[in-house]
């Protein structure tokens, strides 16, 4: 019996082992064959679930192609190497009013670039020098500028002039516009197209998951009898939702819920047809606007910034306005939303968090959505008889010329309704020792003496009404009357702008900046003057700078010793 017990396990082995290399010799170990066994298909949804999708999917009003197409799969990014594009911009230099009394630009009423800055030190890293547009961080915050009268121009201007916290014998003139607000009773309907990227780059949470929750509470600010379309681009372009009244919000929630990330970019496609669908729903004495939402990440198709440019300017005339969001990191590109945007009479804004798309498309969507001056200009005249030198500080891309302020047909910057715009001129009075500029010797010093010698400057502003041809000019003389004699005594909304201005230089090097100013200087003035701070933007800021000021020391520890 032990005999035949041994014989049968001996024969098992020697099956066992013949089989084994069977297996090798088919070209695999026996764990590659297993391997190659396929796992069994996943079981088929219940029927009750396949039509109930169906029936959602067709209620959400997708159109075509894309509401047939199966959602592609859903793919785990890895986390983005940086590829944020900005454009390379040197800052404004010291003009000697002698030489050139005459600074001309465009308003700006953007705020991407300081929602961008905060993205990245919040990081715990100083932003690139060229993320940072000083005008757009300044202009990001209400300043509180009092309302203009009733039945005047559709903006009041405020120029103050102060003494500089930045250098010793410096000035500051700062020019503020206040755009009147309207009731929301008074609001003209809005024909608003969104154009959403769904390309794969726009695959993490801090893009299309974030762009789709912006639109939602947009959608709570606006009016039953506004309408909306939607119109998606990835590899090609194509139509989601055609014009729909915001009294249907189930059916545009569903539209948007249905929307996935997935495949290259095709943006100036999606840009042709985002137009189109504006233009086939034109309304008369209505908001028509396209927007724009992406990371700007545009790859096939219309991918060079000049003939994008082109489109949209031709577009433009048609009126249909032009916003863009921008969303994301490591793929932001923010030198061709720029570009699009200023030339497409839009604004551009960067949503980083829900906060900041509460702040954009909630509590500001009067002055993101609503046009009330358009092709706003500025230009100022300095007096050489008191003002020696200036710089204006940041619009490095919206600087005009001298002569393009008089002429109607060259586009500038458009306010909304209940928006401000500040600019800030860093300026050195005539006999200060801060004087970056020698004078000439063979100048027209002599003749100072002859000009108006109670001026400081002389600001000019023209400004068309919406969808009018031709503009209006106002004036302001700028002086005594409009100065102060120190900087504690300056209006809160200078002393406030003041303080982000000069973050925004420290950002960029400080190089504009007299030696000994800090970002501890920065925090004191910007504490001193926070005023009531409704939703804390204010006191954000304040903590910003402490961010900076670790990041810049933490930079400085990581750069490499230099070599003996």
């Amino acid at each position: 019996m032990r005999n035949r017990t041994l014989g049968l396990i001996m024969a098992s082995a020697a099956a066992a082992a013949l089989l084994t290399g069977c297996a090798n010799e088919a070209g695999g170990s026996s764990d590659e064959t297993a391997a190659e066994i396929p796992a069994p298909p996943a079981p088929p949804p219940p029927p009750q679930a396949e039509a109930r999708q169906q029936k959602e999917m067709a209620a959400s009003g997708a159109m075509d192609a894309y509401a047939a197409a199966p959602p592609p799969p859903m793919m785990m990014a890895p986390e983005p190497e940086f590829r944020d594009k900005y454009e390379d911009v040197d800052p404004n230099p010291v003009k000697l009013t002698s030489e050139e009394p005459v600074s001309t630009f465009s308003i700006d009423v953007d705020t991407a670039s300081y929602a961008n800055v905060r993205r990245f030190l919040k990081s715990g890293v100083l932003p690139p020098k060229d993320a940072v547009r000083i005008e757009e961080m300044v202009n990001y915050f209400d300043y509180t500028y009092p309302q203009p009268e009733a039945g005047a121009d559709p903006f009041a201007t405020y120029v103050t002039l102060a003494p500089s916290p930045f250098a010793e014998g410096r000035q500051l003139m700062q020019i503020g516009i206040q755009g009147r607000d309207i009731d929301r009773d008074a609001r003209p309907p809005v024909n608003l197209t969104l154009l959403v990227d769904v390309s794969g780059s726009m695959h993490s949470e801090d893009k299309l998951p974030l762009a789709k929750q912006a639109l939602k509470l947009m959608l709570d600010q606006m009016d039953p009898d506004d309408t909306i379309s939607i119109a998606v681009y990835a590899g090609a372009a194509g139509e989601v939702l055609e014009p729909t009244p915001v009294s249907e919000k189930r059916k545009i929630y569903a539209a948007l819920e249905n929307l996935r990330a997935g495949g290259s970019t095709a943006g100036g496609e999606g840009l042709r047809l985002a137009y189109s669908l504006a233009e086939q729903g034109l309304k008369k004495d209505a908001v028509n606007r396209v927007m724009l939402l992406t990371d700007g990440d545009f790859n096939v198709g219309i991918t060079d910034s000049e003939q994008l440019e082109d489109f949209v300017s031709r577009k433009r005339e048609s009126g249909i306005y032009l916003s863009v969001l921008g969303f994301g990191r490591g793929n932001y590109n923010d030198a061709l939303m720029q570009k699009i945007a200023q030339t497409g009479n839009g604004t551009a804004a960067y949503v980083d968090t829900l906060s900041e798309a509460r702040k954009v498309l909630a509590d500001d969507l009067g002055g993101n959505l609503f046009p009330i001056a358009d092709d706003v200009k500025i230009q100022v005249e300095f007096n050489p008889a008191r003002i020696a030198e200036y710089r204006l500080i940041g619009y490095e891309t919206r600087m005009l010329d001298r002569a393009d302020f008089n002429n109607d047909k060259v586009d500038a910057g458009d306010i909304g309704a209940g928006a401000s715009v500040t600019a800030i001129y860093d300026i050195t009075p005539v006999g200060s020792a801060a004087a970056q500029i020698d004078p000439l010797r063979y100048g027209d010093a002599a003749n100072a003496s002859d000009r108006k010698s109670g001026e400081y400057a002389f600001v000019k502003l023209r400004y068309k009404p919406p969808g009018a041809p031709d503009s209006i000019l106002l004036t302001h003389a700028v002086t005594d009357s409009d100065k102060v004699d120190s900087l504690d005594a300056a209006p809160q909304w200078v002393r406030f702008a003041t303080a982000v201005a000069g973050f925004g230089e420290m950002l960029r090097g400080g190089e504009d900046l007299g030696a000994g100013f800090s970002w501890k200087d920065i925090r004191n003035l910007a504490a001193g003057a926070k005023g009531k701070d409704e939703f804390g933007y204010r006191a954000e800021f304040i903590e910003l700078t402490r961010l900076a000021e670790t990041a810049e020391a933490q930079a400085a520890l990581n750069r490499p010793a230099p070599e003996q």
